[in-house]
């Protein structure tokens, strides 16, 4: 029997509390699509943030296909096994997690929420869920730093920047803020072709939006002769009076924010593709584990494996980078079918995360019994900021955990860390 923690007496809490104290949810339901609806609705004079941040590349078809994927394994619990007694706590990378949902990077969070990323980061404390910060951030390394707090488990994302000594900048500022883990971004060496953006040529970072890390970094900043700034910036974000001030008013201040919000883009989106020899860079000026984001082949995981990365995070960028693409639990389950991929995790050497299409506490335990050993949500938790800010982002962490913990034991499972590589056992797999 799995002895009872205080995290997990408090996901019991959080649920029979929703009863007992009768209040209604701070978004207004648990459901996530009625969430969304509702996000949407709050965006609705802010359609293309909205959009933004909720859209994806082409016909959205590879959005689509991250849920088709989860609707076809479906969960077969088993009866009679005394799970009174639940635990979500694991270990990943050698560091302790009260659950194994991870706050997934969302840049240009502030275009949604004025305190954009400060209140997810709080909210990510608050809950006892790790935050990953994105490198698109409309705040600061040092400020998210600040709020996620002292006892706040973080990680930092890189969008790869085009140059060695930005890269080194954001690397020595990542570890001196207390970020302990290092996700690369690889599919995102270029934007996507997102029609709901080109359509209204909505790109925040050109108005000086979401390169707030590029504004506050020295290395950067001293190369156009200026000092670093740690700003926050204005909601709702408008572009076109930015570019109005800036292009008809001649405005110094909103023309500085056009130059270097060109110049951090063609920094971290420049369209300069990296190769695996590259990777050297990184672990040579990177003290901590590596984890790379966007695999989708199993041959690219064994790559990894070659290389000597701490870890993989499965995952088409929600969908949001090429239409058409495989859906990322599809992905997953061709990767953890990788003899090499598997002997690699049951030896410690390779940790396998799961990243797009994560909804609710059943996706967790479908993409875990697959053989990740920890999610990422985002979406959800954006339309949780989009409507309530800090307390929205709780909702969805708490909402989603709480489910997670419930279910698992409903399925016949104590320990979360038992669901890891279960497929066989607890899911069926029903073909389109």
């Amino acid at each position: 029997m799995t002895a009872v923690s205080a995290q997990s007496t408090r996901w019991t809490k959080y649920f029979l509390d929703i009863y007992g104290q009768a209040k209604p949810p701070v978004l207004g339901s648990f459901a996530v699509k009625e969430i969304e609806d509702k996000a949407r609705e709050v965006m609705k004079d802010h359609l293309p943030a909205y959009m933004y941040t909720f859209g994806s590349a082409g016909t959205c078809s590879t959005d689509a296909a991250n849920r088709r994927a989860f609707d076809r394994w479906k969960i077969v619990p088993a009866m009679l096994k005394d799970c009174s007694n639940r635990s979500v706590e694991t270990k990943i990378l050698g560091e302790k997690f009260n659950a194994p949902v991870f706050v997934s990077p969302v840049g240009v969070q502030g275009i949604l929420h004025a305190d954009g990323e400060i209140a997810t980061a709080k909210a990510a404390a608050a809950c006892g869920i790790p935050y990953i910060m994105s490198s698109a951030s409309s705040r600061s390394i040092e400020d998210i730093a600040k709020a996620n707090g002292p006892n706040g488990q973080r990680w930092y994302q890189l969008y790869w920047p085009r140059t060695d000594e930005i890269t080194i900048s954001l690397l020595n500022r990542a570890k001196a803020a207390g970020f302990t883990a290092l996700v690369i971004t690889l599919d995102t060496m270029v934007l996507g072709w997102r029609p709901h953006d080109l359509d209204t040529a909505y790109i925040p970072f050109l108005y000086g939006v979401g390169v707030q890390v590029g504004l506050s970094d020295p290395v950067f900043m001293k190369r156009y002769g200026y000092e670093p700034v740690h700003e926050k910036t204005v909601f709702p974000f408008n572009p076109e009076k930015i570019r109005d001030a800036a292009l008809k008013a001649g405005d110094a201040t909103a023309q500085k924010a056009m130059k270097l919000g060109k110049e951090w883009l063609g920094e971290t989106n420049s369209g300069s593709f990296r190769s695996w020899d590259d990777l050297q860079f990184i672990k040579d000026n990177w003290d901590g584990p590596i984890i790379l984001k966007g695999i989708l082949r199993a041959s690219d995981a064994e790559k990894a494996i070659d290389m000597g990365i701490h870890g993989i995070i499965v995952s088409n960028h929600g969908g949001r980078q090429i239409d058409g693409s495989i859906g990322a639990l599809d992905a997953l389950s061709k990767i953890m079918r990788s003899p090499k991929v598997l002997e690699a995790q049951n030896r410690g050497d390779l940790t396998v995360l799961f990243d797009s299409g994560i909804r609710t506490g059943s996706d967790v335990i479908k993409a875990m019994a697959i053989g990740a050993q920890g999610v990422l949500i985002a979406r959800p938790y954006m339309y949780g900021l989009a409507i309530a800010g800090q307390a929205g982002v709780e909702q969805i962490l708490m909402q989603t955990v709480s489910d997670m913990h419930i279910t698992m034991g409903l399925c016949g499972y104590s320990d979360v860390n038992d669901l890891i590589g279960k497929r066989d056992e607890l899911l069926e797999r029903v073909d389109d």
